[in-house]
C-alpha cells in the first residue's frame, strides 16, 4: 500500500518480503475494511475487484441470552463496512506493483538495517544467490510484530505497552454459504462466539477457547456443536454448516510501541501495534498508518516540508490508542474471563442490553466500528 501511494507520486521505493508470493497471497487473516481503508484502495487505483467482490455490511448483530439485536451502522453514522479478505487486499496491491515494474522482491533472507540515525540508512539482504546493500533516504518497517525493524531501535528509546488476555480464539473457515448477511457477535455462558464470512461461499467462525488449546482436540463435529450452542437465538436463526478446510488458535493480546519513529526508520502496522481482533481494527490501523506516512513523505519530497514526518508517531498513536480502547471494550464486554463471578457476567449482560437499547450506546459502538476520522488526506 505504501509503495503504491509513493509510486503514484513519483517517489521510488523497493519492497522486500521474506516470504514467497504464494504464501503472502494465500494466508487468510483479517477481513473487515473500514470506509477509510476502502477509500484508500479506490483512490490508489486498486478498488475494482473490491467493488465487485466485497460484501458491504450496514451493521452487525449482538446476541446474548438467546436474543439477537441489530446495530445499524449506516443509519447511525451514514457509513458501512466491507468484508474483503486481507489476502485479497494484498493480492490487489501485488498485482498493481508488478504491473508498474517497480521493485518487489520475494523470498529474501538475512535482512538487517543499519545506520538508521544517519541521512543514508542501509538495508542489507540476500536474494537470488547474492548479497545486496540498499542505500536509501528512509526505511519503512512494515514487517509485522516479529520483524527486525522494531528490534533495531535502541531499547532506551522505545516504550512498549502490552496486555495479554486469558483466552484465545479458535477460528475456522468452512465451505458454507453465510447464514446471515451481517456479522453476529455472541456472549454465552460458555464463552464468546462470532459468525463472520469471507465470500458468498465461505463462512468464517470463531470460538473463545484457552490460549493453550490443542486444536487436535477439536474435531469438526465438536466445533459445529459448540458454535450452535453459543450462537443459538430465539428468532430461529441457525448456522449453515459445511466442510471445514482451515482451523487454528489465535492468542489475544494488545501491544503498542512508542514512538513509531527512530532516526529515519518508521514503524507501521503490526510492527508498532497489535489489537485483539474483536473490534476489527488491526488491518485498518495499518492502513491508517500508511496513509499518514505516505502523506508525510509526499509533503517532504514535493514541498520540502518535514513537519509531518516529525509528527508521524504522535499523529498515528493518538488514533491507535482510541482503537485500543475500543478493542479492549468490545473484548471485555463479550468474553468470559474464567475467574469472574456471576456478578461480572450479569454486568456484561446489562451492558449489552444498554448498548443495544440506547441511541447513544449504539452510536458510540457504530462510530468506532466503521472507523474514526483520519486527519490526513489521501496523498493521490
Amino acid at each position: 500500500m505504501l509503495g503504491r501511494l509513493l509510486e503514484l507520486n513519483g517517489i521510488d521505493s523497493v519492497i522486500l518480503e521474506n516470504r514467497s508470493k504464494d504464501y503472502v497471497i494465500e494466508r487468510v487473516r483479517a477481513g473487515v475494511l473500514e470506509q477509510g481503508t476502502v477509500d484508500l484502495m479506490v483512490a490508489s487505483g486498486v478498488g475494482d475487484r473490491l467493488h465487485r467482490e466485497g460484501l458491504r455490511h450496514d451493521g452487525v448483530w449482538l446476541a446474548f441470552k438467546g436474543d439477537r439485536r441489530h446495530i445499524d451502522f449506516r443509519g447511525l453514522t451514514g457509513q458501512s463496512i466491507v468484508v474483503y479478505g486481507q489476502n485479497e487486499v494484498v493480492k490487489d496491491y501485488i498485482a498493481a506493483r508488478e504491473s508498474s515494474g517497480h521493485p518487489l522482491h520475494f523470498e529474501i533472507s538475512n535482512v538487517s538495517v543499519d545506520q538508521i540515525e544517519s541521512a543514508t540508512p542501509k538495508v542489507r539482504y540476500h536474494h537470488d544467490g547474492a548479497d545486496h546493500e540498499l542505500v536509501c533516504d528512509y526505511i519503512a518497517g512494515c514487517d509485522g510484530f516479529h520483524g527486525i525493524c522494531r528490534s533495531a531501535i535502541p531499547t532506551t528509546h522505545l516504550h512498549l505497552y502490552e496486555k495479554a488476555y486469558p483466552f484465545a480464539w479458535l477460528g475456522i473457515l468452512a465451505t458454507a454459504a453465510p447464514s446471515s448477511e451481517e456479522l453476529v457477535y455472541a456472549l454465552h455462558e460458555r464463552g464468546f462466539a462470532l459468525f463472520s464470512m469471507r465470500s458468498p461461499q465461505v463462512t468464517r467462525l470463531y470460538l473463545q477457547c484457552s490460549p493453550d488449546e490443542d486444536i487436535a482436540h477439536w474435531p469438526d463435529d465438536r466445533i459445529w456443536h459448540e458454535l450452535e450452542r453459543r450462537l443459538q437465538t430465539s428468532d430461529g436463526w441457525r448456522l449453515n454448516q459445511g466442510p471445514i478446510f482451515q482451523k487454528g488458535v489465535t492468542p489475544m493480546r494488545s501491544f503498542v510501541a512508542d514512538p513509531m519513529r527512530y532516526g529515519n526508520l518508521f514503524l507501521a502496522g503490526d510492527a508498532a501495534h497489535i489489537v485483539p481482533p474483536t473490534g476489527a481494527k488491526g488491518l485498518n490501523l495499518a492502513a491508517a498508518d500508511i496513509r499518514v506516512l505516505a502523506h508525510a513523505l509526499v509533503t517532504h519530497y514535493k514541498l520540502g516540508n518535514s513537519g509531518e514526518l516529525e509528527s508521524y508517531s504522535e499523529t498515528c498513536l493518538r488514533r491507535i490508542w482510541k482503537a485500543q480502547r475500543f478493542s479492549w471494550w468490545m473484548t471485555s464486554m463479550l468474553h468470559r474471563f474464567g475467574t469472574e463471578a456471576d456478578f461480572d457476567y450479569h454486568r456484561q449482560l446489562a451492558e449489552l442490553d444498554y448498548v443495544t437499547g440506547s441511541q447513544a450506546g449504539m452510536t458510540s459502538l457504530a462510530e468506532n466500528y466503521v472507523g474514526l476520522p483520519i486527519d490526513t488526506d489521501i496523498p493521490v
